[in-house]
């Protein structure tokens, strides 16, 4: 018992150090210091993190759960090319991604995605897969709303968790679990994606929320049941300012804008869902007073950016623009996405939000990670 102690004493010693010399590559100047000098996570003391998710999370699983995946751009530069030098590693951005940047705080590795048959997954897992759902396959294809991607929904995801939980704890996993952060999402994004572009009428779509947040509780609760204490629900971005949509629905009807130039009914449907998932959330703490569960304001943390944007190093005038693709107003094109053989990309994608008109680059994520922690680290309930 005693050496185990130890060695998890000297890999925590180990992610520190490795810790403090990625901090002097990620801030480049004074002003973007975007992690203090003692990580404020740490003081939680989490050992290990759990990830359930989609694209906006996923560290490489999609890359190996299918050939579709191994096929697809997330598989190859320029996706990965700002931190991973010259290789990709499946996450859908040009470095690393919101989760990447907890793990930095909480002083500890990278997740390796669940599907890595090589992985080390002695401080936790990631389960996340890009293009995922929270509803499985079968109820999306009910609704005619089709996902070509992947079948990997939140409940497969919760049976990987499972799978993995049996595997790697001797006896009853709750007691280590009480010292690890889970991550349920974000999710829940995709159905109403697919639903959009698939031509679905928005009554349709808004109709669907209710369901889908309950099947995000449901697995919260059976989170909780493997011995869960701390979990993290991210709610979604305002949609209404993603390229891809902007493209999709755009418009000469100048009502359909708000001040940040999204579209409002999109951003509107983000909107019903977060409200009917904090509500959710709510009442789920009613039922666990004992079980720390904290709403991710993932919609403010998008309009802080956003509306701060050019303070933070942004180009004011790409804010709605993709880094990596093609087309007119957004530089978006369905046909050409980002990976498409001659597809140029922006000279500096740190001063773009958004990197391929569907996710969000390296230096977007590290400041919504910044603005996300500094939101909940007060919720989490650490002792100081």
């Amino acid at each position: 018992m005693a050496l185990a102690i130890r060695v998890l004493d000297l890999l925590r010693v180990l992610s520190i150090v490795s810790f403090l010399v990625l901090l002097q590559f990620l801030q480049k100047t004074d002003a973007q210091v975007l992690i203090p000098e003692v990580p404020t996570l740490m003081k939680c003391k989490f050992e290990k993190i759990y990830q359930l998710g989609d694209s906006l999370s996923d560290t490489g699983n999609f890359i190996r759960e299918s050939l579709v995946g191994a096929f697809s751009p997330f598989a190859k530069l320029p996706y990965g090319e700002n931190f991973f030098q010259n290789k990709s590693t499946g996450r859908c951005s040009d470095g690393l991604l919101i989760i990447d940047f907890i793990a930095l705080e909480c002083g500890l590795p990278f997740l390796n995605p669940y599907k890595d048959q090589n992985g080390n997954f002695t401080h936790g897992a990631n389960f996340a897969v890009a293009g995922a759902t929270v509803l499985p396959g079968e109820i999306m294809a009910e609704k005619k709303i089709s996902n070509s991607v992947t079948n990997s929904s939140l409940n497969v995801q919760l049976d990987w968790m499972s799978s993995h939980f049996k595997s790697t704890c001797s006896t009853e996993c709750s007691e280590d679990l009480k010292k690890a952060l889970f991550l349920v999402g974000e999710i829940g994004g995709n159905e109403f994606n697919y639903g959009l572009l698939q031509g679905k009428p928005m009554e349709e779509l808004r109709a669907m929320v209710p369901e889908v947040v309950q099947t995000i509780i449901n697995a919260v609760k059976t989170i909780i049941g493997f011995g869960a204490v701390r979990i993290v629900i991210p709610g979604n971005f305002p949609i209404g300012c993603i390229p891809n949509l902007l493209t999709t629905f755009l418009t000469n009807n100048s009502t359909a804008y708000d001040d940040n130039h999204c579209l409002k009914d999109l951003n509107d449907l983000a909107i019903l869902y977060n409200h009917h998932l904090q509500k959710a959330i709510q009442e789920l703490k009613k039922g666990h007073p004992n079980i720390t569960l904290v709403y991710g304001d993932y919609y403010n943390a998008y309009l802080w950016l956003l509306q701060n944007a050019a303070n933070l190093g942004f180009d004011k005038n790409s804010l709605l623009k993709a880094c990596c693709g093609i087309g007119e107003k957004y530089n978006y094109d369905k046909s050409r996405i980002c990976g498409a053989p001659g597809l140029q990309i922006c000279t500096d994608p740190s001063t773009y939000i958004s990197w391929d008109g569907i996710h969000l680059t390296q230096q977007a994520y590290k400041w919504l990670a910044r603005w996300l922690i500094d939101n909940m680290l007060p919720k989490l309930k650490c002792q100081a």
